[in-house]
């Protein structure tokens, strides 16, 4: 169900005036008085200063100001208190956490989170308070970096809320037309810079304490900045929204190599409230960006879906989105089998996977390193997590080294036989096989030899195929429910979960030379989705037949 622009604008009309401006008189009324208070002596702001010094979270929320002319038209004033929503603070503990451990970071977003407002006021904190801290920025071109007046650059940002300080927290020594100047801000009191670079130059101009990338999935020539950036400093700060699959900004994301953290805008209180409208609990600022925004900017930019702007995506992140807890939602209780399924790393940085689903339920996901591992240790692993939960099937990818699960599955049911334990049925799922059941028609007139290339192409198009279904009964449609699926959150790891998520909007679909469908799980060299194979595995059509076979 979707909403018309004429039905949300007046909520988040009657919301700005009657909660939003309210919550703001009251924070500027609160600053005005305790700036009063603390200006009553030397001795108060001397305190003041030693405690904004040790915690930038108090100076953020009691000093610093930020410009948002939006709701102007609602009363709301251009400049408001900045009060650090929770994530930003988390945000600003993570930065601190990167500066002490020196490690590089990478923050993907939601649009408009204010993560470049965070950083330059975590950057103005430090050149205040730190004896020659060195904070370099750099976007993709010199009018994002800096020039003044503009409120969109990253260093007007940084100007702006020097300037609404109160001047006994400012260096005594800085005259602005000699160390306010383009590209760079020094503090003459402690030596601390403030250097921005766009394009090719990013990197380039010296050594930083910290070094902030801001938009990097956007930047040109990511290679040469990466080379670059890896000389000027121990700490690099990598921020966007996704630009699609396989650039460098996505291989970063999930390389392991970076420490993560998501601003995602349902942790934003400005935009996850509720109402009731025609007996549905809405978000009216995510119905205004639906009402109002193309589906791939919805999903790259709001959504944080990297297989946004990707052609031929297999299964849309709308379909995985209606998925969650779709169980819960419809009303349909667990049924059916219980079955595992395990997806063999291939090598190096490639991951084990083991997906457990109790009929339409995915209830289990757990990924593991697969290096230095040996096959038996895996198969080991995943027989006990089928005993644990009772997964009696399990299937496993027999392609490449997986080929080896079947004989250890055996040695390990012989044992389980000598001491009267659980033994699992354990089937091998070759993706390279042909396809399952060649004369049927799992898309109408079309039998399944003549439209799929091989067995994965099947089963990947099964998945999807359940996905849709569920993202149709999500709107009302009619359905069966046996041929849905639901991803749970009380019984998945949420990491995990979030992680297969973004892998089941990896892979596409292309068709062959004579009109059959292929899957590429890897497009434009994204890593290899093993969470959402193991899914794929444990919801393949072959299964139906062989858990008929297991009952009779």
């Amino acid at each position: 169900m979707t909403y018309a622009l004429d039905e949300i604008a007046p909520l988040i009309k009657e919301w700005t005036i009657n909660t939003r401006l309210p919550e703001v008189i009251s924070e500027m009324t609160r600053r005005y008085y305790y700036k009063g208070l603390i200006e009553q002596n030397q001795l108060s702001i001397e305190a003041e200063i030693y405690k904004c010094k040790n915690d930038p979270v108090h100076w953020f929320n009691h000093w610093i100001w930020t410009y948002d002319p939006r709701g102007m038209p609602f009363g709301m004033p251009a400049n408001i208190p900045f009060v650090l929503r929770p994530k930003q603070v988390e945000l600003v503990d993570w930065l601190l956490e990167r500066e002490n451990t020196q490690t590089h970071g990478l923050i993907e977003k939601s649009r408009d989170e204010g993560m470049s407002y965070v950083v330059l006021g975590f950057y103005l904190h430090r050149w205040l308070f730190v004896e020659g801290f060195a904070g370099g920025v750099g976007s993709r071109k010199e009018e994002l970096v800096d020039k003044k007046g503009d409120p969109k650059t990253l260093l007007h940002k940084f100007r702006d809320m020097y300037s609404k300080m109160p001047n006994w927290l400012k260096p005594k020594g800085f005259v602005e037309k000699v160390h306010d100047n383009y590209m760079r801000i020094i503090n003459p009191d402690n030596g601390a810079t403030i250097t921005g670079e766009a394009g090719d130059n990013i990197g380039r101009g010296g050594r930083t304490t910290m070094y902030f990338l801001d938009e990097w999935a956007f930047v040109d020539r990511q290679e040469a900045v990466d080379a670059a950036i890896s000389q000027n400093t121990n700490v690099h700060i990598k921020g966007s929204t996704p630009n699609g699959i396989g650039d460098r900004f996505h291989q970063d994301r999930f390389s392991g190599r970076y420490a993560v953290f998501t601003m995602p805008w349902r942790d934003n209180p400005d935009k996850n409230w509720q109402v009731e409208i025609r007996g549905k609990v809405i978000y009216p600022w995510y119905e205004k960006q639906l009402a109002t925004l193309d589906d791939v900017v919805i999903a790259q930019e709001v959504d944080i879906n990297y297989a946004a702007s990707v052609e031929g995506v297999l299964i849309p992140s709308a379909w995985v989105e209606a998925s969650i807890d779709s169980h819960i939602k419809l009303n349909i209780e667990p049924s059916g089998d219980r079955i595992g399924a395990l997806d063999v790393a291939d090598e190096g940085k490639d991951k084990n996977s083991f997906a457990g689903r109790h009929g339409i339920v995915l209830q289990y996901l757990e990924s593991w390193s697969g290096k230095g591992d040996d096959i038996f240790g895996t198969t080991q692993k995943t027989m006990d997590l089928c005993i644990q939960d009772d997964y009696g099937l399990c299937y496993y990818d027999s392609d490449g080294l997986g080929a080896g699960v079947r004989g250890d599955a055996r040695v390990i049911n012989e044992r389980q036989r000598e001491i009267g334990g659980v033994e699992i049925s354990v089937e091998p799922f070759r993706g390279s096989a042909s396809v399952h059941d060649p004369d049927g028609e799992m898309v109408e007139e079309r039998k399944n030899k003549d439209f799929f290339a091989n067995l994965k192409a099947q089963s990947w198009w099964s998945l999807r195929i359940r996905f849709q279904n569920t993202y149709r009964a999500s709107k009302g449609m009619e359905y069966d429910p046996d041929n849905l699926i639901s991803l749970s959150t009380v019984d998945l790891d949420p990491k995990e979960l979030a992680l297969l998520k973004t892998e089941l909007s990896q892979p596409t679909y292309t068709k062959n030379g004579v009109g059959k469908i292929l899957v590429n799980k890897q497009p434009d060299g994204a890593c290899s989705p093993n969470r959402a194979d193991s899914v794929m595995i444990c919801f393949n059509p072959a299964i139906a037949n062989i858990a008929i076979w297991d009952k009779l």
